[in-house]
């Protein structure tokens, strides 16, 4: 169902989050809280897959982690088991690097062999971590997937739900039983578009490290919420370049080989009926505000409707064909997400009469009608390298003089595969969530 997901619903709807907390290498965003753009992805391979295509093509022996919050620095690597060409079975194993140096280092002097003391400390079984992890063809479009993780950790002696939450404050929350059901048209460059997700939880959900005071989001308390949407899409082209490429010289990247400025819009409802416990805070679409759009809720039988209107507008300038070995890349990209529409009309109204009675607009009014604004930058630096930072962009409402903030940074470095038409590795660093990951990427920008 990740194919369903596309990137341009990352502001509405929710895209997986690539992270190293999990032996899958990834996490599902909160239902309601879409995730910053640079670690939002939506199809990509496994990672058992990802790994497995590193160390066969790319003579990686070891793929890097870090999760200053988990297990700090790890090394990962797989084992491929290919029963049939529809059937892939895999075997990921990770080993606490950080632990194990911090471990030898403290207890060296205690060992009278070297040998000795590496061995006792590689017998420890908290180092480790192993996954499983098989997949089946059903059909071209269509993966059957099983996996099952083990920790040997006894922090984790509780089993985790392979894919974990995160909520946009980057914590991690574990559900006892949790289902989802995505179906959506595909993609499309203009036109209209439907989505529907339902969702059911059961169990208490269980925050992994963090703030223990931070309240349980209310679309992963016990009970199932469906939401559908309606949207237009019309992309504008401003300008495309009509200048020769060089001849006989492959893009090291096909989809970012034409330097063009582009412009696009969405524009859309959304219904959303939530039955059980995550009825009762539904209604909170965020911790100090209330939802203002249509509401119809029945306490009696814990359910609750919501409706609302959202948009979505977004620049793209590029520069150069990404051809030549240096500086042939530059590509901006902005958008601006207004995910609640009745939000944003109540604020302009009061905007409107503020002016009207030559008052002073309120700091909740203006900031009412502010879009959510995330920006994305990219360069060549030599040959295939390029440099991304991913970023969302904030006014801080507690400064008196309103100053322009980034928020939530991804910066990257990505080495494009030229050989496989449009595929990254990418590395990529969180400083806020203190993250690092190395992965593979198809058919991105």
């Amino acid at each position: 169902m990740n194919k369903l997901r596309w990137a341009m619903d990352g502001g509405f709807w929710d895209l997986d989050r690539s992270t190293p907390r999990t032996l899958e290498g990834e996490g599902r965003a909160v239902p309601g809280e879409p995730l910053p753009l640079g670690v939002s992805r939506g199809t990509r391979l496994s990672r058992p897959k990802q790994i497995d295509f590193f160390q066969r093509f790319m003579f990686a022996p070891f793929i890097p982690s870090y999760s200053a919050s988990s297990h700090g620095f790890s090394l990962q690597r797989v084992l491929a088991l290919p029963f049939t060409e529809n059937w892939f079975a895999t075997l990921l194993a990770q080993f606490n690097l950080q632990k194990f140096v911090s471990s030898f280092k403290k207890n060296g002097a205690l060992q009278s062999s070297r040998l000795e003391n590496i061995r006792k400390h590689l017998e420890d079984k908290s180092l480790y971590a192993l996954g499983f992890c098989s997949e089946l063809l059903l059909s071209p479009c269509d993966t059957l997937l099983l996996s099952l993780d083990f920790y040997g950790d006894d922090n984790n002696k509780k089993p985790l739900w392979p894919g974990l939450y995160i909520d946009k404050a980057g914590n991690y929350w574990d559900v006892p039983f949790s289902m989802a059901i995505d179906l959506a048209s595909l993609a499309s460059d203009s036109g209209a578009s439907y989505h529907f997700c339902m969702h059911h939880s059961a169990g208490q959900p269980m925050q992994l490290g963090g703030d223990e005071t931070v309240e349980v989001p209310a679309t992963l308390l016990p009970g199932i919420s469906l939401k559908s949407a309606f949207s237009l899409k019309k992309n504008v082209e401003i300008w495309r370049s009509n200048a020769q490429k060089l001849k006989m010289v492959q893009p090291f990247d096909i989809f970012l080989s034409n330097p063009h400025i582009s412009a696009s819009g969405v524009i859309g409802a959304a219904v959303m009926a939530c039955f059980g416990d995550n009825s009762v805070r539904a209604q909170v679409v965020d911790e100090s505000q209330q939802f203002e759009g249509f509401c119809l809720c029945a306490p009696a039988v814990k359910s609750t409707l919501l409706v609302d209107a959202f948009s979505s507008v977004s620049f793209t300038v590029q520069h150069g064909n990404f051809q030549r070995l240096l500086l042939d890349l530059t590509r901006f990209h902005a958008r601006l997400d207004f995910p609640s529409a009745s939000k944003f009309l109540s604020g302009a109204t009061r905007l409107a009469q503020d002016f009207c009675n030559s008052q002073q607009p309120t700091m909740e009014t203006v900031q009412a009608i502010c879009p959510k604004a995330t920006i994305s930058f990219q360069q060549q630096i030599a040959g295939p390298f390029s440099f991304r930072v991913d970023s969302g962009v904030e006014i801080d409402w507690k400064n008196k003089d309103w100053h322009v903030c980034v928020d939530d940074p991804v910066f990257a470095i990505e080495y494009a595969l030229h050989v496989l038409g449009s595929a990254k590795a990418v590395a990529w660093y969180s400083p806020k969530h203190r993250e690092f990951m190395v992965e593979l990427r198809f058919f991105e920008t």
